[in-house]
């Protein structure tokens, strides 16, 4: 069997990972209770992360033991990251246990790291959310003597931050969230709220020299968003199957309509397809945790391009073919598909990971 058939594979402490995130999921992260949590105020289910993040101990995956992690890899946190896509769960997972904790691995920041990993602080990349890998956007925070100034907006989970790590100056700095001004903003996806964040003279202290970590973290969160965005797709899938399968019109079975058969068809292929580039992307990095191996971009920008328009499809096709219920807010279809919309221009819309790929492999510009 060749590596990359090797990569696809799900091994037995990956699958026992999954069954028991699943079954804390299922019991406290159900969509009626994800759904009332999108009325509230609470930037977060602060119950369900210290399930998910001290309890089951995923926040710490792939942090060393020796710094209160797991010492596992970015595989084992991408099925965590399938099974909170599957139930849209309104946690900060991927800021905080993904992107702030692979921005402060390539850093070599031990103490904040440690606090992350035992799931007792929640860090912030504070980057706009659209930021994707490698993207030389303008830094709009100055550093000046220990202090930063400035503003960034759109910052996934802003508001749910206890330290904001801050890209200034050359550097990488850490803030107090309470040092920093923070505005909600009204979001399409409830279950991942963003902020603006602003800085007036905030004491900041440096984790880090250049871009390096700002890179591997950005890196890092699109190989691991489109995990969610597989199990969000598969999550999408089960429900219509299920569904068209005992919905009845003119005495027959919904499902046993050619037309639906072959959309399904074609989106469990694109699924099984999203399947294996996640998987790689995954495996890349799992490779050399650090910034991933060389082909960790390539794989990345297939797999962002590739699983986010495999997201949105299958939200669109789970409203469309649950009929008029699928329309209603008294169904989960329109959470998977606000969380679709919002990733699919999440660290990267797919054109930008496909522009991306094309100079990756040394194709001409059209």
């Amino acid at each position: 069997m060749s590596d990359f058939a090797r990569d696809l594979l799900y091994g037995e402490i990956e699958n026992d990972l999954r069954a028991s995130v699943r079954d804390v999921l299922g019991d406290k992260a159900p969509w009626t209770s994800v759904l009332a949590g999108t009325e509230k105020d609470d930037p977060y289910d602060a119950a369900l992360w210290r399930a998910v993040a001290a309890g089951l101990g995923c926040a710490g995956l792939p942090v060393p033991e020796e710094l209160g992690g797991a010492g596992a890899t970015w595989r084992e946190t991408a099925v965590v990251m399938e099974e909170l896509g599957r139930f849209a769960a309104p946690v900060p997972f991927l800021t905080s246990a993904v992107v702030a904790t692979a921005a402060l691995m390539a850093a070599g920041e031990r103490d904040l790291l440690a606090r992350l990993a035992t799931g007792e602080a929640i860090a912030v990349l504070a980057v706009p959310f659209s930021a994707a890998p490698g993207d030389e956007t303008a830094v709009t925070v100055r550093a000046d003597g220990g202090t930063l100034t400035g503003e960034v907006t759109s910052v996934a989970d802003g508001m749910a931050a206890d330290v904001l790590l801050v890209p200034a100056g050359g550097g990488l700095y850490a803030v107090d969230a309470a040092a920093a001004r923070r505005t909600a903003v009204t979001s399409l996806d409830m279950t991942r709220r963003l902020a603006d964040v602003a800085f007036s003279a905030a004491p900041a202290r440096r984790v880090a020299e250049g871009t390096g970590a700002v890179r591997a973290a950005l890196l890092t969160g699109a190989a691991m968003l489109a995990s969610e965005q597989l199990g969000l797709a598969e999550r999408c899938l089960d429900d219509t199957v299920a569904y068209v399968k005992t919905r009845y019109q003119f005495g027959r079975p919904v499902g046993s309509y050619q037309g639906l058969k072959h959309r399904l068809a074609d989106l469990w292929t694109s699924v099984t397809q999203a399947r294996a580039v996640a998987r790689h992307a995954a495996s890349c990095l799992a490779a050399h945790p650090a910034a991933g191996d060389e082909d960790a971009p390539i794989a990345v920008a297939v797999a962002q391009a590739h699983c986010s328009e495999v997201a949105v499809k299958a939200a669109e096709e789970c409203v469309q073919m649950h009929g008029g219920i699928g329309f209603t807010w008294e169904h989960p279809a329109h959470l998977y598909l606000k969380r679709a919309k919002a990733d699919a221009i999440a660290l990267g819309t797919p054109d930008r990971h496909r522009t991306a790929l094309a100079g990756l492999v040394n194709l001409p510009p059209a």
